[in-house]
């Protein structure tokens, strides 16, 4: 991606939050749109649809403005460059508006062999005064990964280590990565001088761009491999083993560091993005840390209070004491029963209780029930009801 499209990507619009929007609003927002645009959810798309590039370019700004950091840097780089580079000087020359220079190397951290958070993308554009050793080979950072993967609902509550099958952009194995015919080698490009980057000046405010003639790799192959045809890349295949915290939801997107396709040159290599599906669970549901299940009780139960049985998940059930004249709909808290969070504690279990009411009655049921309606004849439970109706 160019400085020039990064700045100009506005991705609280891309969310449809304000830039003032907390990180709950954000999250919302971005599993709203996950959900409506993902590929699942619009099985006829193909590969370069409208709803497939736009679930993309959802998923890039909720990366952004999920991680704080990340945000931070995005932030303050709209603020400085929003209104146009030309207003800031770079290395060794004047800013326009206040006589003073600054080191954009150092405000966005990175040089050509550095990289993370906007330094990847800034680091390969912006000099810091000079330019890399000549005939060093530019390094590159490998490219990010995207996979998915399905969990059972326990596996998202309780975390789990998951076995992904990965394919990837690596060196090439028939020229190792070189790109030129086995039994020769490339050449420095002297048009960088084997940097990769070429420096172009726009008055007081300079900055490098990828070489043309070798493409940012600072080498020319005369003689190509005929398996990569000369770009040094090839295709692999290889399956991790990614653990899967506890804790995760349904359309999340979680990041395992170093985990993409391999650098060029002594780069690092890229991250792995793993889009989460949870499977729902027949008898439990979930609330952020908590888990909710409904128990169905008698009507004696409820009345009278009882001692019954609740099930938890992946466990032994837990005993709850309903107290005497429950009503229908009532939820109690079972502590440390529920999702883990991360600092190792776990959330609750809410139990609401659902009374049920008999099909059938056997003639004593039917005859003890007439003499419990009797014997509380007296009382109206819709009197109070009528009353307020009335009065209004």
């Amino acid at each position: 991606m160019s400085t020039k499209d990064y700045l100009e990507k506005d991705y609280y619009a891309v969310l449809g939050v304000p830039k003032t929007a907390t990180a709950e609003e954000i999250k919302k927002a971005y599993r709203k749109l996950a959900r409506q645009y993902h590929p699942d959810a619009n099985p006829g798309d193909s590969a370069t649809s409208g709803n497939t590039a736009r679930f993309k370019e959802v998923s890039e700004a909720y990366d952004v403005l999920s991680d704080t950091k990340r945000r931070k840097e995005y932030d303050e780089a709209r603020t400085l460059f929003g209104s146009g580079l030309g207003g800031y000087a770079g290395p060794g020359g004047a800013g326009r508006q206040g006589g003073f220079s600054f080191d954009l190397g150092d405000l966005f951290g990175g040089t050509h062999q550095q990289s993370g958070g906007i330094g990847d993308i800034f680091g390969g554009l912006f000099n810091r005064g000079g330019t890399a050793p000549r005939g060093t080979a530019r390094t590159r950072r490998g490219q990010d990964v995207e996979t998915e993967v399905t969990l059972s609902f326990a596996e998202a509550a309780e975390g789990t280590t998951v076995s992904l099958r990965l394919t990837s952009s690596s060196a090439c194995t028939a020229c190792g990565g070189t790109g030129a015919k086995a039994g020769t080698t490339p050449r420095v490009c002297p048009t960088c001088e084997g940097t990769g980057a070429a420096s172009r000046n726009l008055g007081n405010f300079a900055f490098s761009e990828p070489c043309r003639d070798c493409k940012g790799r600072g080498l020319l192959v005369d003689d190509p491999c005929s398996v990569c045809e000369g770009s040094g890349r090839g295709k692999s295949t290889r399956t991790i083993q990614a653990r899967i915290p506890a804790g995760v939801g349904d359309g999340q997107r979680i990041k395992i560091k170093a985990k993409g396709a391999p650098g060029e040159n002594g780069g690092p290599a890229g991250d792995l993005y793993v889009q989460i599906h949870v499977k729902p669970h027949p008898v439990f549901g979930r609330t952020g840390e908590n888990l909710t299940v409904t128990v169905p009780v008698t009507f004696t139960e409820a009345a009278l209070g009882a001692e019954i049985k609740v099930p938890t998940l992946k466990g032994m059930p837990v005993t709850l004491r309903i107290p005497e004249g429950t009503p229908n709909g009532r939820t109690f808290r079972v502590r440390g029963r529920g999702v883990a969070r991360k600092d190792g504690t776990k959330g609750d279990l809410l139990v609401t209780v659902e009374v049920l009411v008999p099909q059938q009655l056997e003639d004593k049921a039917r005859g003890a029930l007439e003499e419990f309606r009797d014997a509380t004849a007296g009382f109206d439970p819709r009197a109070e009801l009528i009353q307020q109706a009335r009065s209004e």
